[in-house]
């Protein structure tokens, strides 16, 4: 929906792809025209580069937005567009290659002179190579996927029996998510913050950045709440990570939409993690302390347009926070909710923004990403965003599916998280998750 609302501003018409469990789907309505690849299970649908190419093929399109999952950062399926004269909305298919393997996206940052986190020298392949590498680093490490991100693959261990144990279920999650069981490690930084860079690079090379976004707080990896800028990030470090950023987008010949992700530890020292080719979950905020609409970016550098922004002419203009808004029941351990809602009653009134595909009736489908709403709220300074969220959540109702709604209530009480005092490990140590 967020792709084809920006469509429809610049007066371009839309084909829209659906599985069979989309049928009732929001943005069917939304687009221009529709076709159905597949029944439900994503190997059959929308992991399906063929029948994707072949809705292309027979609608007569000029270009594909992957948008933010499934193929976004699948070097093949760009490769595929290319070859069939079909624009990829994203980087050139050698740039997803490249930073989606892991190991040569750490070389390269290593070749900027950009700090990087200590790990596995590329892909391990069995249980006793990432045994070997975590005693070379050292515990605690984290396992991770080498083809994608959002938590799938992840685990973090502290010995030699919990990495052997963890091995293989990281190889079978990345291999369901990604259909790549490749996994490498990584030391595992405790008490470090998650901060991002969003990037914009055309093709003659023009770049800029939109600012830092913090996502330290999330749940086994994937994040729930993000906010721009990062709360109490000192001037000199937010410097230095932007211009990594850049540095690193310029040397991988980087184009279109991307995101360049580091750790920060307690001590103020950055250190690259990845480079995400695809536009992120995340991006409103971003959106919304710049005043730059990501999507009509990304679509206008695909047409070949030159980057208009200048970097001198672009403001951070106060705070903006988005909660992901999931099908899933916290008090169960985020067991998924799917199901068919019964009471929609959505936040409204200044400066909040609500992405979302649901609707009263609506049946929450069992099959993907329980992320079923993205609630966005911008303030002046973050005490004025933080009581505008709270009025935001207290209004969202949402009956007959749990969600994340009383979860986020309850973080936004929480006087730590107030004060700005989160790095990646908050939910546990503060609520017991894990």
């Amino acid at each position: 929906m967020r792709v084809i609302r920006a469509c429809k501003d610049l007066g371009i018409e839309t084909v829209a792809v659906y599985s069979e469990a989309d049928r009732n789907a929001m943005y069917l309505r939304l687009a221009d025209y529709a076709v159905c690849i597949g029944p439900a299970p994503s190997a059959e649908s929308y992991l399906n580069i063929p029948r994707i190419i072949s809705a292309a093929e027979i609608t007569d399109v000029q270009a594909i937005h992957p948008g933010c999952g499934f193929l976004a950062e699948n070097a093949h399926f760009a490769e595929v567009c290319e070859s069939s004269n079909i624009r990829f909305i994203g980087p050139p298919s050698k740039v997803i290659k490249l930073c989606g393997d892991k190991a040569q996206a750490i070389e390269s940052a290593k070749a900027c002179k950009i700090p990087t986190v200590p790990g596995s020298d590329g892909v391990v392949a069995t249980p006793e190579e990432a045994v070997t590498a975590a005693k070379r680093i050292g515990y605690p490490v984290i396992i991770k996927a080498a083809a994608g991100g959002g938590g799938k693959g992840m685990r973090v261990v502290h010995n030699d029996m919990s990495l052997r144990n963890a091995f293989h279920l990281g190889q079978r999650e990345a291999e369901a998510a990604f259909k790549d069981s490749s996994i490498y490690i990584e030391k595992y930084i405790e008490g470090a913050r998650h901060i991002e860079v969003q990037i914009l690079r055309d093709d003659d090379g023009s770049s800029v950045h939109l600012g830092l976004r913090d996502c330290s707080l999330q749940r086994r990896h994937q994040k729930l709440i993000e906010e721009s800028p990062p709360p109490g990030l000192p001037r000199r470090i937010s410097d230095a990570i932007c211009k990594a950023a850049l540095k690193l987008a310029q040397a991988v010949k980087y184009v279109n939409a991307g995101t360049v992700e580091f750790l920060v530890d307690k001590r103020g020292r950055f250190y690259f993690m990845e480079m995400n080719a695809r536009l992120q979950v995340e991006h409103p905020v971003s959106e919304m302390v710049t005043g730059v609409d990501i999507v009509e970016q990304q679509l206008r550098i695909a047409a070949g347009d030159r980057l208009k922004l200048k970097q001198s002419r672009i403001d951070i203009e106060g705070v903006s926070i988005e909660c992901r808004i999931n099908a899933e029941d916290p008090e169960n351990g985020f067991k998924p909710s799917p199901g068919k809602i019964k009471f929609y009653n959505p936040p409204g009134g200044p400066a909040i923004r609500l992405d979302t595909h649901v609707y009263c009736g609506y049946e929450v489908s069992p099959y993907y990403d329980p992320l079923i709403g993205k609630l966005i709220v911008h303030g002046k300074k973050r005490p004025e965003a933080i009581n505008i969220m709270r009025r935001a959540l207290d209004e969202f109702v949402i009956d007959g599916v749990a969600t994340t709604i009383p979860l986020f209530r309850t973080i936004f009480g929480n006087t730590r998280f107030v004060e700005g005092g989160v790095d990646t490990g908050f939910l546990e140590t503060v609520f017991g998750e894990s």
